[in-house]
């Protein structure tokens, strides 16, 4: 997110990422708490560092300042890392093999908390160090969590919206198929009617798990094991697939990442647009936009309501090996306060993760996307909880890919995207 929107904080993690396969072993023994290491340290105070991505819109700093006002004894220094996602991963693995006693508190992406904690490198939140999630919207402490305990403190969310032009289309389509049946007035407008991310990168992991999930699909079973064999997975992948070949979505949108995508509806090219929150401030802003008064905003569509967006987000993840874990626990507690939770939302455009906050008044007069942006959170669905995700994701991309270019049916697309996750580790 830039300035007052969404983009590199809450969805960095899914412009780019390590496709490097997750290996097991790793510090802390390769073991789930870190064995002795999560059991060091519990009650010592002192200077720890926070370790975050670029802070673009200056939503970091204040807050620590804000801290090491309060906190003399316990300063926080900011380590801050790129604004690539990728390289934010990779820096995070080097120092935790390395067992970097100041990487203490780590800006951890929802992907990547499940790939870190079967490693063994972040401290399990439970007894002296549990942090309260009463009142936090459920996918956001479910992507904080691995095998049922919290590893990360839900910091900030995301997830998709459904842009579309009110004033060709006066009430949100509440279905795919309901979707589908408006692209006549698309046509009838000279506009494309539907895109969303489609090329072969991280952004396609998220479009075609939407479209499995939201057919009553998943990706991965209840037991990490990979499920798309299928008829629901079929008719998700297939949903994109047919509407690549009638013409619903067009063909340019094979090449659409999120600001090609984003850039195509605001020059009034599309009906509809499947994007994050952050395209709301420059659609309606930007001197450009073609549909700033225009604008309709809804949650996904899905099979028979709304669909299921993928959880987007970061949480705040404490490492086994910090030296001051008292002080690292009260800084996480610190950052999910409410007021803490407020200044992210209207400072970052950072969703919150307080169901309660969707509702405040203040708040959804500054971010009126907010109630559509709560109920897309409620009905998300994290991507693939895995220790190894970064050889997931290739494999959906590679193959959902194939399929989006007509190159193998959906089904056989399915099937080779189980081979290869069943290969990469994720089915043993």
């Amino acid at each position: 997110m830039k300035t007052r929107f969404l983009l590199p904080a809450a969805t960095a993690g899914i412009l780019a990422l390590s496709l490097t396969a997750c290996g097991g072993g790793g510090g802390g023994g390769g073991t789930t708490g870190g064995g002795s290491d999560a059991g060091a340290n519990l009650d010592s105070r002192g200077p720890i560092t926070y370790v975050q991505g670029k802070d673009n819109s200056n939503v970091v700093r204040p807050l620590i300042e804000k801290w090491n006002a309060a906190h003399p004894d316990e300063k926080v220094t900011f380590k801050e890392q790129t604004d690539q996602a990728d390289q934010q991963h990779d820096d995070l693995v080097q120092n935790f093999q390395a067992k970097n006693a100041d990487y203490d508190v780590a800006s951890v992406d929802v992907v990547w908390t499940a790939e870190f904690a079967a490693k063994g490198w972040l401290q399990p939140l439970k007894d002296n160090m549990a942090v309260d999630t009463k009142g936090m919207l459920e996918p956001t402490v479910e992507a904080g969590s691995y095998k049922g305990t919290l590893y990360a403190a839900p910091v900030s969310s995301d997830g998709g919206i459904l842009y579309y032009r009110k004033d060709l289309v006066p009430e949100a389509p509440k279905t795919w198929d309901e979707m589908m049946g408006m692209c006549s007035i698309a046509k009838q407008n000279n506009i494309a009617c539907y895109a969303g991310q489609f090329k072969q990168y991280e952004g396609l992991t998220v479009n075609a798990s939407e479209a499995i999930n939201s057919a009553g699909g998943s990706v991965l079973n209840s037991d990490g094991k990979p499920n798309l064999n299928t008829p629901e997975a079929e008719e998700g992948l297939n949903n994109l697939v047919e509407a690549f070949k009638n013409g619903n979505i067009p063909a340019e949108a094979i090449t659409y990442q999120e600001e090609e995508s984003r850039r195509a509806f605001q020059e009034g090219k599309l009906l509809f647009l499947r994007n994050w929150p952050y395209v709301y401030n420059l659609a309606t802003t930007e001197g450009s936009s073609q549909v700033k008064d225009k604008l309709g905003m809804a949650a996904l569509p899905g099979k028979s309501g709304p669909g299921a967006s993928s959880l987007g987000g970061h949480s705040a993840a404490i490492s086994v090996y910090s030296d001051h874990k008292a002080t690292a626990l009260d800084f996480v507690k610190f950052l999910v306060e409410e007021e803490q939770q407020k200044f992210f939302a209207t400072q970052g455009s950072l969703a919150p993760v307080f169901g309660a906050l969707y509702e405040d008044q203040e708040l959804v007069a500054k971010l009126p996307y907010l109630p559509v942006l709560k109920t897309s959170i409620e009905n998300a669905v994290p991507r693939p909880v895995t220790p190894f995700y970064p050889a997931v994701t290739q494999a959906i991309q590679e193959n959902a890919y194939a399929a989006l270019k007509g190159e193998k049916p959906a089904k056989d697309a399915l099937s080779d995207m189980q081979k290869s996750i069943e290969t990469a580790g994720a089915g043993s």
